[in-house]
This record gives C-alpha cells, sequence and structure tokens, in this order.
C-alpha cells in the first residue's frame, strides 16, 4: 500500500484520531441525500397532484351535450380553448414529476445505496486496522509485564543466592542451589526482554505504518467518496432547476396559445349569433286602432275589418279590460297581426281558406305544451326558430337514411359474392336483412318527406317574400316537382290526437325516389378504376386459399395493406403491392387501422 504524500497527507494525518467523528459525519452525509429525495419525491407528488386537479378542473368545465350551442360564440369557444390548453399545460406538469422521478429519485436512491455499500467497506478497513493496532499492544504490553515479572524473580533469586552464601549455617550443596536458581532467573529476565525489545519495535513499525499509510489511505477513500457525494448533490440541485426549465417554453405556447384565443374574440359576430339564433320570424304588430263605442251602430265592411280574422277579434275583445300589451313582451305563441296588404289580396284569401277552428285536437296539444312535451312539428317555436329546428331534424333524418343505405350496399356485395361462390355462405340468409333495412329506409323517408312538408310550410309563411324557398334534399326536390294539388288546408286540418300532423293524399304526393340507388352501381366501377388509398396493415391470423373470383390468397403471418374495412357482410379489402388486390374474411386478419390520415402508408 503506497503512502499518501504532500498536502493530502498532512490534512488527512490531522484526522487520524477522529475516526469515530468521520463515521458519524459521514451517516449524516447520506441521510442528507436520503432526506433530498424525500423532498423531491414529495415535490414531484405535489406536480401530479396539481396536474390531476387541473385536468378534473377542465373538465368539469367542458362543455356538455347540451350545451354544444355554445360553440357557436367566439368567447365560448375562446373558453373551450382555454381548458383544452390547461390539459396541455397539465401534462407538462406531469412530464416534471415523470422527469423527477427517473432523473433525480431513482438515481439518487441507487447512489445511495452504493454509497452506503462504499462507505461501510472503508469503515470495514478502518476498524480491521485499529484492531491490529490494538492487538499489537496488548501484546507488546503482555510482553511487557513478562519481561517485568521475569526482572523481578531475578532479583529475588540473586538476593536469595546472595543470602545463602553469606550464611555458614548452609550447606554448599543449597548454596549451589540458590545459584544455579539465580542464574536460571536472570536467564528468563534475558529472554523476556529480548522478546519485548522485539515486540516493541514491531508494534512501533506496525504502528507508523497504520497511522502513515493505511489510516490515511482509508481517510483519503472516505474523502473521495464524500467529494463524490457533494458533487452528485449539486448534480442533482441543477437538474432540479433544469427539469422546470425544460417545460417553460411548452408552458409559454399554452399561455400564447389562450392569449390567442382570447385576441380572436370578436364581439359583433357574436351579437349577430344571438341575433340570428333569437330572432322569430314575426313582423311588428300593426297600431292599435281606435275603437269608437260612441256610436251605437254595426261597423260597415272596411279595408280594417277585412285585414283581422276572427283570433284577431277576440284578442281585441279581451284587450277591453286589461292594458295594451306591446309587442315585444307578447308570449311566443300567439301570433302576432300580419302588416296589411291590398284589400284584394285579403279578401281573396278570406274567400278560398277556411277559418281556423280551434278544435279537440288543438286543445290536447296546447295540454301537451303545459305539461313539457314539445309537438313533434315544433309548432310551439316561432317560424325561424321552427325552420332550424326543422332542418336539423331532417339532415339528421337524411344521416340516418345514408347509413341504412351503406348497410345495405355492403349485405347487397356480400349477397353476390355468395352468389359467385356458394360455399362462402347462403345468399337467402342476407334476405330478411335486407328486406328490413329496405323498410327502414322507407320509414326514415316518410318522416323526411313529413318534415320537409312541415319546413315548406314554415317556409312559405315566412315574412321574407325575397328569399327562395329551401331546397334541403332530393326527396324534397322531388316532391316539389309534383304537379300542384289543392292545398288550402289548414295545419289543424292535418294534426293528429297527439298534437303532430299527418299526411293526407289530397295535401302531398307520396312518391318515393331513391336516388341513391342509381348511383351505388357506380359506386363500384369508380372504385375499380381509381387506386384506393391504404387505410392500414393487416396481419393473417390463418391461411386462406383466395380461389374464388375477387378474392386473394394469404399466408400465416403475412402482413397486408387495408384499402376497404369490413362494412358489415364480413369481408375486408386488402391489398398486397399495386397490382394484387381482393378480398379476405375479416375473421382471418388482425387490422390495424391508420389514426393519422388514410393513404398514408407508402409501398416500398
Amino acid at each position: 500500500m503506497e503512502p499518501i504524500k504532500g498536502e493530502t497527507l498532512l490534512k488527512v494525518q490531522q484526522l487520524r484520531d477522529q475516526f469515530d467523528n468521520l463515521e458519524k459525519h459521514t451517516q449524516w452525509g447520506i441521510d442528507f441525500v436520503e432526506k433530498y429525495t424525500k423532498f423531491v419525491k414529495e415535490r414531484s407528488e405535489i406536480e401530479l397532484n396539481y396536474a390531476r386537479q387541473i385536468r378534473n378542473l377542465s373538465k368539469k368545465y367542458q362543455p356538455k351535450k347540451k350545451e354544444e350551442d355554445e360553440n357557436k360564440y367566439t368567447w365560448c369557444r375562446a373558453f373551450h380553448s382555454t381548458l383544452n390548453e390547461l390539459n396541455d399545460y397539465a401534462g407538462q406538469h406531469e412530464l416534471i414529476a415523470e422527469n423527477m422521478t427517473s432523473l433525480i429519485i431513482a438515481e439518487l436512491t441507487r447512489y445511495a445505496q452504493e454509497i452506503k455499500t462504499e462507505r461501510k467497506a472503508h469503515f470495514h478497513d478502518g476498524r480491521k486496522a485499529q484492531q491490529q493496532v490494538e492487538a499489537s499492544w496488548k501484546q507488546l504490553e503482555s510482553c511487557k509485564r513478562k519481561f517485568e515479572r521475569d526482572c523481578k524473580e531475578a532479583d529475588r533469586a540473586q538476593q536469595y543466592f546472595e543470602k545463602m552464601d553469606a550464611d555458614i549455617n548452609v550447606t554448599k550443596a543449597d548454596v549451589e542451589k540458590a545459584r544455579q536458581q539465580a542464574q536460571m532467573r536472570h536467564q528468563m529476565a534475558s529472554d523476556s526482554k529480548n522478546e519485548y525489545s522485539s515486540y516493541l519495535q514491531k508494534f512501533n513499525q506496525e504502528q507508523n505504518e497504520h497511522y502513515y499509510t493505511i489510516i490515511p489511505n482509508i481517510f483519503q477513500k472516505i474523502q473521495v467518496m464524500e467529494e463524490k457525494r457533494i458533487e452528485r448533490m449539486g448534480e442533482s440541485l441543477k437538474t432540479f432547476a433544469e427539469v422546470d426549465r425544460q417545460i417553460l417554453p411548452i408552458i409559454g405556447k399554452c399561455l400564447d396559445g389562450i392569449t390567442q384565443v382570447a385576441e380572436s374574440i370578436d364581439p359583433k359576430n357574436d351579437s349577430s349569433q344571438v341575433i340570428e339564433s333569437y330572432k322569430s320570424g314575426f313582423e311588428p304588430p300593426g297600431d292599435v286602432e281606435f275603437e269608437d263605442y260612441g256610436q251605437a251602430m254595426k261597423r260597415t265592411v272596411s279595408e280594417t275589418s277585412l285585414t283581422n280574422s276572427r283570433p284577431d277579434n277576440k284578442a281585441e275583445r279581451s284587450s277591453k279590460g286589461k292594458s295594451k300589451t306591446l309587442w315585444p313582451f307578447i308570449k311566443k305563441n300567439k301570433t302576432p297581426k300580419q302588416s296589411k296588404e291590398p284589400l284584394s289580396h285579403r279578401f281573396n284569401d278570406l274567400m278560398t281558406s277556411k277559418p281556423k277552428m280551434h278544435c279537440l285536437r288543438s286543445l290536447r296539444r296546447g295540454l301537451s305544451l303545459k305539461l313539457g312535451s314539445n309537438p313533434e312539428d315544433f309548432s310551439h317555436l316561432p317560424p325561424e326558430q321552427r325552420r332550424k329546428k326543422l332542418q336539423a331534424k331532417i339532415d339528421d333524418i337524411n344521416k340516418d337514411i345514408q347509413k341504412e343505405m351503406d348497410q345495405r350496399d355492403a349485405l347487397t356485395k356480400m349477397k353476390e359474392v355468395y352468389i359467385k361462390n356458394p360455399q362462402m355462405g347462403d345468399p337467402n340468409s342476407v334476405d330478411p336483412r335486407l328486406t328490413e333495412i329496405a323498410h327502414n329506409i322507407e320509414k326514415l323517408q316518410a318522416e323526411a318527406q313529413k318534415f320537409e312538408g312541415w319546413l315548406a310550410e314554415v317556409e312559405g309563411r315566412l315574412p321574407v317574400k325575397s328569399d327562395p324557398p329551401r331546397r334541403t334534399s332530393a326527396l324534397y326536390e322531388t316532391q316539389n316537382s309534383a304537379p300542384p294539388t289543392n292545398n288550402n288546408n289548414c295545419a289543424q286540418d292535418r294534426e293528429s290526437p297527439d298534437g303532430s300532423y299527418t299526411e293526407e293524399p289530397s295535401s302531398e304526393v307520396q312518391t318515393k325516389t331513391q336516388p341513391e340507388t342509381a348511383e351505388s352501381g357506380d359506386e363500384f366501377d369508380d372504385a375499380d378504376e381509381e387506386m384506393l388509398p391504404t387505410i392500414g396493415t393487416c396481419k393473417a391470423l390463418y391461411p386462406f386459399e383466395g380461389v374464388n373470383e375477387g378474392t386473394i390468397s394469404v399466408t400465416e403471418g403475412e402482413l397486408l395493406y387495408v384499402i376497404e374495412e369490413d362494412k358489415g357482410d364480413g369481408w375486408t379489402r386488402v391489398r398486397r403491392n399495386e397490382e394484387e388486390e381482393g378480398y379476405v374474411p375479416t375473421s382471418y386478419v388482425e387490422v390495424f387501422l391508420d389514426s393519422n390520415a388514410k393513404g398514408a402508408i407508402t409501398y416500398i
């Protein structure tokens, strides 16, 4: 073991008698590392809890389904974007916790175990060296006591010999015996002296080596260990700051996003949306006319009497004992007075239209409105709002019709495959489902026709005459192309007992058109002419021999490209290369659809 040189030796030698204090100090350093690790762990938990609370807050204030209309206002969209940015903000705090766990907590935990093992080994060597010195010291003390004892025994033996030699009464044999005993004791004392001298020299050498070589080397290792621990603490503190600094740009982007959406708020556009959403389509009422009660005579037929229908006269009579209610405060289910039109027009309307009679069905519908159930035709709403509701309902029905047609086309396609390849399935097994889908389509088309009739009625009654009639679908266009019929019946004449409208042959033509059917045959031709993009990949789970037309053979474990997923017929369209493609059973493959964009997979 080489001795330590220079300044380090002098510093270490100053602590050669502080072995126990060094042991306490190094243990305190390890405890400090564990304490700091616990601190970082608690900070990480705080970040996780904070991120969880931010996410819960964002989720709590996310718009519900019934609040989807809020998205049309820029300030609502800005708030929703802020909630989404808060989700990203919470994700960055989760990243802080993750990085602290992996870069600081895990590393310091592992390092604490290593430094404990290293410290234990160093102090074990130090204690072993101390034990050796102590054992040599005990051996030296033993030799020293033996030497002292032998010297005393030799001195007593010499005194006894001298006493026996001076006594004339003692025989010569006893004197000789005492002399021999004294010589033996002197020899033993001499041997003990030599042994003591040898052990003393050996102890001094060991002690010198202990204090100037062994212990300084051990203390130097402990010093290096302690410096590494301090350096590791500094690195951990630096990492602690860097973890926060790394997410600052992303958090800045989140805050910039919130600022951008806040600046995108358009008050004028929002106010226009409010006007568009709540405008009723009613015209303001006309001037309140003077009623002269001083003349006890019947009022002559005039333009004023002709422009007012019977319900308006009732309203006028009911207002005699009440204060006049201004137009902005009248109830929505009461129709305000229409603007005056030329006398000839009003006279013709009176002659050709039926009076609106409030029959039992209308009373039942009014009762249902009071109980909270809205009529199917949205007649409880003002014209403009009713038009929007009817349009939305028609759009939903058209979407359902399209879904049913897609499913019908898929089943028709599967039936054609079964007809061409009877071993793959019975074509007749698809007929019940096709019949059910046809019935559903017919039912949905009838419902769409009903709502389009109501929509046409509303658009015909809107006061804005310059707007062209709204056409919503091919079914509505077909209906409008039919020859005109007598359509003078009022809405009450077509009401059912539950307040909804019923279709009558005299008012609407029951024509059924299916424009989609003519287009469905061309859909597959276009697909054959143009190469479809890939929408994912699939792996063959079982081998399949595509011996029939339109199918493709695959081997187990083969990877293929998916160009058309299963539409309910049990077949998936795949492609091996630009020249080979076909259908395979969906149950024979495991499909991995591309979630980003269709056609993102390219051939190598």
